[in-house]
Formats: structure tokens, C-alpha cells, sequence
């Protein structure tokens, strides 16, 4: 009796248990971010992707970076619109629009590699509205810029045209830029025509090199620094996409916010080969 009572208990126990766990599946569970996944996950080599495909109804949301659920605040006029190269796409009004977000994630970590890589939509700026920045690195009292790396198109001062885009790329306190009139080759072609290009730069410290590809074709091969070798973001506390940031030297006077459209921005702690960057361009990512 006593090896019967034990056994049916047993059974019983059992047939609770399994109750109790098929409740909990069949609960409705809280719904997570409503955002673009990409197939990298934390620890990866991609480090921050955001997709911009949400409405300026959820600002937030729609801002979101999507591997580590890294919330962006858009700063005033900033907006999402429909018409990116993928769903929607992040839209900047030149004035005081521009997306903060509180970190780069794991991106800061890299010494050896990176890539950035983004799709951007552009006219040349009025003369007169400064630079425009696609992206800033913010690093409050490095240099004297606040920055340790960004992307900007140049202002009146060394003007880009439709045909030819004058922009700078800034890697701790190293320039390599694209703006010399003499040659078409070094200026930036199309790029601000008013359709939708996509720009990848990678850089390696073993060999200091900085690529520049424009819709997934080498542009430009340049040597940064004298040797730059690795890089040191460790000391980041924030990161802007569609203007410098807050925090950087002269912030929306000469630096600039973009006037332009911004979509599926990328940051990776490695430099992607010229098939990858390519891939990102044929597949729109």
C-alpha cells in the first residue's frame, strides 16, 4: 500500500507539474521592441544597426538600434518619413535635428578594425548652413573637436555640387578628406544628387588604412596618420547620427546637423571586405 500511495502521489505530482508548465506557455508574454532584428547578436561583429523603418509617431522606436535595444532620442526637428532605400528612413532638417544616442555599444571596444557603413540621401547644403554631419562620435574633452570619429560633407567654404560631394572623414585627430578641386577623382561622385548612395569606410591599424567605397565600389584607398595604428574609443560617451552631438566643439553653428535622409546605419567592430561592403549595396542593407 505504502509503495502504491507513493507511486500514485508521484504520478500525481507529475501530472501538476505538467499542468503548471503548460500554463505558462500558453500565458501571453510581454511584448518586446517592435523593431528591425538583424541577424548579428551582442558580442558579434556588428555593433550598432538601426534600421529607421518606425514612424515619427513612436520617435523612439523608430530610432532604436537594434542589437543591443539602444534607444535613440531625436532632437527637434528630426523625423521619419516613408521612401529609404528599405521601408522607412530617417529624415534631418538641417536645423536642429539630429538622433542621440547614449552609446556606440560594443563598437567603442575596437582597437584593430572598423567599419561604418550607412545609405544617405543628399543635395548640397545652402550656402551659408555650415557642414553637415552624418554621424559624430562624441568624446567630451578629447582634442578640440569633443569628437573621435565622424563623417562630414563640407560648407560654403570648399561647396559641393550634385555632380561632386566635398566630405571629410575624422578618425582621432587624423583627416582624410575628399575635397580637392583639381581632380573629379577626389571629390565624392553623385553622392548628393538627390537619390539614395550608399557609403562604407573601413580601416585597419595594422597597415593605418582607410577604404572608402561608394555603392559597394572602392573609392578611395588613403593612409591615416603618420601611422595612426590603432584606435583608442574607449574614452566615448555618446554617439550622433545626422549631426555632430551636443557635446562637440562649435555644435550646430559651423558643425552642422544633415539636411538629408539617412538609412540602415551600420557600425562594425572589423574591416568588411570589399565583397561584404558590396553585398550591403546589392541587398540594400
Amino acid at each position: 500500500m505504502n509503495f502504491i500511495n507513493k507511486a500514485t502521489q508521484a504520478a500525481l505530482s507529475i501530472l501538476v507539474l505538467g499542468t503548471i508548465i503548460t500554463g505558462c506557455q500558453k500565458m501571453d508574454r510581454p511584448a518586446l521592441g517592435d523593431y528591425p532584428q538583424d541577424a548579428s547578436l551582442p558580442g558579434g561583429p556588428l555593433k550598432f544597426y538601426a534600421a529607421y523603418d518606425g514612424t515619427t509617431a513612436n520617435k523612439s522606436m523608430a530610432a532604436v538600434d537594434s542589437i543591443k535595444a539602444n534607444f535613440g532620442v531625436v532632437n527637434g526637428s528630426g523625423t521619419f518619413v516613408t521612401g529609404g532605400i528599405s521601408g522607412n528612413s530617417y529624415q534631418g532638417s538641417g536645423g536642429t535635428g539630429f538622433i542621440q544616442y547614449p552609446s556606440a555599444n560594443d563598437f567603442t571596444s575596437t582597437t584593430t578594425a572598423f567599419t561604418v557603413a550607412f545609405w544617405i540621401k543628399k543635395t548640397p547644403q545652402a550656402a551659408g548652413s555650415g557642414t553637415n554631419y552624418a554621424f559624430a562620435l562624441n568624446n567630451s574633452g578629447y582634442s578640440w573637436t569633443n569628437l573621435k570619429l565622424f563623417f562630414e560633407f563640407e560648407d560654403a567654404g570648399n561647396p559641393s555640387t550634385t555632380a561632386l560631394a566635398a566630405g571629410k572623414f575624422y578618425v582621432m585627430d587624423q583627416w582624410v578628406e575628399y575635397t580637392k578641386h583639381t581632380t573629379t577623382e577626389d571629390r565624392m561622385p553623385k553622392v548628393l544628387d538627390g537619390t539614395w548612395h550608399h557609403l562604407a569606410f573601413t580601416y585597419t591599424s595594422s597597415n593605418s588604412i582607410l577604404l572608402a567605397y561608394i555603392d559597394g565600389v572602392l573609392f578611395h584607398t588613403d593612409k591615416v596618420g603618420g601611422p595612426l595604428g590603432a584606435v583608442d574609443f574607449s574614452g566615448a560617451n555618446g554617439f550622433t547620427v545626422g549631426g555632430p552631438g551636443q557635446q562637440a566643439h562649435d555644435a550646430n553653428t559651423w558643425m552642422g546637423n544633415l539636411d538629408g535622409q539617412i538609412d540602415q546605419f551600420r557600425l562594425y567592430g572589423t574591416a568588411l571586405s570589399a565583397s561584404d561592403v558590396l553585398a550591403l549595396f546589392n541587398s540594400k542593407k
